[in-house]
């Protein structure tokens, strides 16, 4: 067994808790609450690397089961069933232990779906919905199957913006926590931040392992072979049908539970989610990371979605993820982290490294 591929995995480990320290001792705690944001956005963007750089489907849609993964949460976080108390299913519901009662901002009695029942139907619904789309459009090639999915985005950004139920142009708030176990919840709360930050933080590890195991597998090398040449895969009986479609919804399940995750830290959600310039962002960071190349996407995917959320782009914000991807499309196809320069220094590094262990 192949044990190095984890060491990565440790060094992300110590990394998350050298930060939590450095904030910790400088007074920086409330950088905490952009990194465990950049995390959950993070989720997507792996899902989506594995997608793209794997796989080879280029998907300019995933914001929508991101705003799918969130909305629906929020909406079953929110809507108050006390009127249908009485009915025989929500009845049922309440003693098996799928609804919740709590008190919204002015202190009314709410009864309302729990949130790991909430969670679960939205991941089930952006998968239903991934199933179903994905078998026709994973068949189109080019700047085809680039398009359908950004058709579907701008369907489900059409569908909050103009849905009543959903908050219409405001979105959604007063999302309450998502209780995982007793004394352990994803919430906004500034009592909570460090948890939160390692909530946030334990889920990505945990998928950056999953993938990792993934791509080192017979699923891994099939997912290759159809990126390099679909045709001769096929030829050499690789169900590419089924691995695209399957990779394809295993992504959209990623970027669903990162939006029920940072709805509910966040406490609510708006149609912006839903954008077409965040599936586009979402493509440049996984770009500039690396097609094939998860710990990149990780990365960049952390890094800029920090600069971008504690503001230090300001108004250029769209722009400069544009200027970005056009730099790296022209001087570096296969990623930032692979750039001569970079591999110059990791050479460096590496020689270096070997001449102290032979002294």
């Amino acid at each position: 067994m192949d044990r190095s591929k984890y060491i990565p995995v440790l060094v992300l480990t110590a990394v998350v808790i050298s930060v939590q320290a450095i904030t910790a001792a400088m007074g920086k705690g409330f950088y905490l609450t952009q990194l465990t944001m950049s995390a959950y956005y993070s989720l997507l963007i792996v899902g989506l690397c594995l997608l793209m750089g794997y796989a080879g489907q280029i998907s300019l849609g995933h914001a929508g089961f991101f705003a799918i993964g969130g909305y629906i949460s929020a909406f079953l976080t929110t809507f108050d069933l006390t009127p249908y108390q009485t009915g025989r299913l929500v009845s049922f519901r309440a003693d098996t232990g799928l609804l919740q009662a709590r008190q919204d901002l002015y202190g009314g009695h709410l009864l309302t779906l729990h949130p790991w029942s909430a969670c679960l139907l939205a991941v089930l619904v952006a998968v239903t919905i991934a199933s179903v789309i994905g078998g026709p459009v994973l068949k189109l090639k080019g700047h085809y199957l680039a398009m359908a999915p950004l058709g579907f985005g701008i369907i489900v950004y059409a569908i909050v913006l103009a849905t009543p139920l959903f908050g219409e142009a405001d979105g959604l708030s007063d999302v309450p926590p998502f209780e995982l176990l007793p004394g352990l919840s994803i919430s906004g709360k500034l009592s909570l931040r460090v948890q939160n930050y390692y909530i946030a933080w334990v889920l990505v590890i945990a998928t950056i392992i999953l993938l990792q195991n993934l791509v080192h597998s017979r699923v891994g090398r099939a997912l290759r072979s159809i990126h390099g040449a679909e045709d001769a895969a096929n030829a050499m009986g690789v169900d590419t049908a089924q691995y695209k479609l399957k990779t394809f919804v295993l992504s959209a399940a990623f970027a669903a539970i990162a939006g029920v995750c940072l709805t509910h830290y966040n406490g609510g959600i708006g149609p912006s989610e839903a954008s077409i310039m965040k599936s586009v962002r979402y493509v440049a960071i996984v770009a500039i990371g690396g097609m094939a190349n998860l710990w990149g996407a990780l990365v960049m995917g952390s890094l800029l979605n920090f600069f971008s959320l504690r503001g230090y782009f300001g108004s250029f914000d769209d722009a400069v993820f544009g200027t970005i991807l056009i730099v790296i499309m022209l001087f570096s196809p296969e990623g930032l982290l692979r750039m001569e320069i970079v591999r110059a220094l990791s050479g460096l590094f590496r020689r270096g490294s070997a001449e102290e262990e032979a002294s």
